[in-house]
Formats: structure tokens, sequence, C-alpha cells
């Protein structure tokens, strides 16, 4: 039996008198990938923003690890574990490779007290990340990030993610306005998110890229959850579209 490390529960979000989400309900297990898919207003980056702290719900339920817990800011999201890396990355342009992996958590060479950022340890720590979300050419960590291409950038967010031992990493339009080869970087790197022992949210319009990478398929239709247990390996792409649009296949 798979064990559950988040649950949202009855979810429901107001926009003034527009009803974004509609009592949804969504469980991530521990090693997984998880697809969430839905039109453009369906309410996935609604749904996902709650769960990282960028937005609070009207009413619902959220539990991980079993137990219920507030999320009312991302600082919250990322104590519990949940890091969220959007097409953007976040990322701080100007700033090195190794300052961004660390924002805000950066460490200190002692004495602490006179708040010395250890330079030395972030840019080692950096050099290792970044062979491992796949990056092979030699990129030094002072690098700045504005110097980066798409996907390194999001091989970035993703390896801060991973160092800081998130359990859940969601991925919002990851690949968007990535090259093909930066496309499939990408997607290596969520199926070695799952190998890594982390579980995986991915939000995503291209559904070739989820059916590539996720164990289950969650479809939201106008604020509603109408499919939780799509197995990409016993459907096809045909019949999840169809689902989606709440047409039948023609």
């Amino acid at each position: 039996m798979p064990e559950e490390l988040v649950r949202m529960d009855r979810i429901n979000k107001f926009f003034g008198r527009v009803q974004a989400l509609n009592d949804v309900t969504l469980s991530v297990n521990r090693n997984e990938i998880v697809g969430l898919l839905g039109d453009n207003g369906a309410g996935k980056s609604t749904l996902i923003k709650i769960l990282s702290g960028a937005l609070r719900a009207e009413s619902g339920e959220i539990y991980v690890r079993g137990n219920q817990v507030k999320i009312r800011n991302t600082t919250d999201a990322m104590a519990l574990g949940i890091e969220t890396i959007y097409q953007d990355s976040a990322l701080i342009s100007q700033l090195s490779i190794a300052r961004n992996l660390f924002l805000g958590r950066e460490p200190l060479r002692a004495p602490r007290f006179l708040d010395r950022l250890d330079h030395d340890t972030m840019n080692e720590v950096a050099r290792k990340l970044l062979k491992q979300v796949g990056i092979k050419k030699e990129i030094p960590p002072t690098t700045p990030i504005s110097a980066l291409s798409g996907g390194e950038r999001q091989a970035v967010a993703i390896a801060r993610a991973m160092h800081f031992e998130s359990e859940l990493i969601i991925l919002d339009e990851p690949t968007n306005n990535l090259g093909v080869e930066e496309t499939q970087g990408v997607l290596r790197f969520v199926r070695g998110a799952r190998d890594s022992g982390h579980s995986c949210i991915l939000i995503a319009h291209n559904i070739y890229h989820v059916f590539q990478v996720v164990d289950r398929i969650i479809v939201l239709r106008r604020g509603k959850t109408v499919a939780d247990d799509i197995d990409p390996k016993q459907t096809t792409i045909e019949a999840v579209e169809s689902i989606i649009t709440g047409m039948p296949i023609s």
C-alpha cells in the first residue's frame, strides 16, 4: 500500500464571486510523480499556489505525512518540505548560481555572529549539485544566472529543491519556452528526483511530456476534480484529452 505524503482535502477558493476551486481533493504518495492536468482556468495553478503558500483557501484541510497543517505562506511550505519551481524559475538573474541555490538559507563562516557568508561551501555544493542534475559542461558556480540557458536555469531551481531535501517538488510548466534538448533534460531531472526519494507534482500543457514521466494523472475541469487515478500506462493521450475537455473522442 503506497504511503501518502500530502493530501489536500475539499479545498475551496473564491476570487470575488468566481469560485476557482470547488471541493478539490489532491493526494501525492511518497516517491510518486503526479501529473496535474486541465485546460486554462481549470484551477491547477490556484491549487498549487495554495499548497505552496502563495494563496490561502477559504476552506479545506491540508495534511502532510498524515498530520493536518496550516500553510500560511511560502516559508511554512518550505519548512514542511514542499518546494515549488515555476516556469520562470524564481531565480535572481544578477546573482550567481551558488547564491541562488542558497538564497535565504546561506551558510555562515565562523564566528557566525559576524554574518559572513561561507562562499567556499556554497561553491563546492553548487559544483556537485550541477553534476547531479545533469549539467555536463563545466559551469563555474560564480556564474550569474543571467548567463545560463533556460534549461540550465531550471536545473539550478531543481537542484535547490533537491539539496534542501524537499520531499515534494512542484513543477509548474517547467518546459515552457525550452528547446527539445533542454526539455528532455528537465524531464530527466523529474525522473531523477523520484529515484532520489522525492515526490513531484508536474503541471504541463504538453500532455506528451506528462505521459513520459508521471505515475498517475489528476485532471481538473472548471475548478473541480474530474479524475484522480489515471494510470498513463493503461490509457491513451486521446482519452485523457477527452477527460480534460469533457468532450467525447471523435
